[in-house]
């Protein structure tokens, strides 16, 4: 099993953490991204709100929300960094101090977002996912190295973009934020809020058409990035657990967990195998070849937005596609 602090690293080989610490001055210029583009008088009736966003899975859903109202910049908004270990350089922190609203994911996953948050940004609000979604932080404030042996795997999964409860609250924070920080584009955001609302329409209907046609089917799953998604659309989670607890504790699984998951595929005993194709390794590729040798479909995710991604819904879309195809759902 890859951690989370690997298994992104390795695929940014020839990237930015192949570079020294001391080039991590530019991370801003080189690992945030400005998506919102310059508002004109006719579009924006004010001058645009200064968002700071942790990661990219949000900073697209933000953009859309604050259209040419928002300056919104994300500071992880490569597929080749890893959030969990993030190290923030200085023009991080001074993106944080001039920023009107930070959105943030929470939990373990962007502890350093939180951090800066509370020391470079202490006036400026924040939206937690994690708290928005009403799954709050548990061992909220605890801080802790990679190696201090604590157990996460009684932890709330962080992963909350895949859950679409957790999509619509954060939508609605921001929204509710964006008007209190800028009254003048109260109507504007609201315009904004009801269109991200219909593009999500498709969205919607095809986590529902899944839940119909393929509710208490099973899966198993490299890591836990898409239970949220699977637990959604109805589907019931038979990764062997101490596997589970490995993945989530970011270490190898021991011989027998592995001989159990391998045993589970080999026998079918699952509908479905979700990848996260963004995890290198021998355990990993290991699994997916059982699977695939037993004929249980193989659904691909990623854990962050593919550089060819159009937004966070189509990125969505594709991949409940993949999983209604292999399911069996018609549209």
């Amino acid at each position: 099993m890859i951690s989370a602090r690997v298994r992104l690293r390795r695929l940014a080989a020839g990237a930015l953490l192949t570079l020294p610490f001391a080039l991590s001055a530019c991370s801003a210029a080189d690992e945030g991204a400005t998506s919102a583009p310059p508002p004109t008088s006719s579009d924006c009736p004010a001058a645009p709100v200064k968002v700071v966003v942790s990661v990219d899975q949000w900073g697209d859903i933000v953009s859309q929300l604050g259209g040419q109202c928002a300056t919104v910049t994300t500071i992880v908004a490569s597929s080749s960094v890893d959030p969990h270990d993030f190290e923030p350089a200085p023009r991080d922190a001074a993106l944080f101090e001039a920023a009107q609203l930070v959105v943030l994911n929470g939990g373990h996953y962007d502890e350093w977002a939180v951090k800066l948050a509370a020391t470079s940004a202490p006036d400026a609000p924040v939206v937690n996912a994690l708290e928005a979604s009403g799954l709050g932080d548990q061992d909220h404030g605890h801080e802790h190295g990679p190696d201090d042996g604590h157990d996460h795997a009684g932890d709330t999964n962080p992963h909350v973009w895949y859950d679409p409860g957790a999509v619509t609250a954060v939508a609605d924070n921001v929204t509710a934020e964006l008007k209190r920080l800028s009254p003048e584009a109260a109507d504007y955001f609201g315009e904004r809020r009801s269109a991200f609302a219909a593009s999500l329409t498709s969205y919607d209907e095809q986590i529902a058409s899944i839940k119909a046609g393929a509710s208490g089917k099973t899966y198993a799953a490299t890591e836990s990035v898409f239970d949220d998604m699977a637990a959604a659309v109805g589907l019931q989670n038979r990764t062997p657990e101490g596997y589970q607890a490995a993945s989530a504790n970011e270490t190898e699984p021991s011989p027998a967990d592995l001989d159990a998951f391998l045993r589970l595929l080999g026998d079918r005993g699952v509908d479905v195998l979700i990848y996260n194709t963004q995890t290198e390794g021998s355990v990993p590729e290991q699994i997916r070849s059982a699977a695939e040798d037993a004929g249980v479909p193989v659904v691909e995710v990623t854990e962050t937005l593919p550089p060819d991604a159009e937004s966070f819904q189509t990125w969505q879309m594709s991949q409940l596609r993949s999983l209604a195809g292999a399911l069996g759902v018609s549209d």
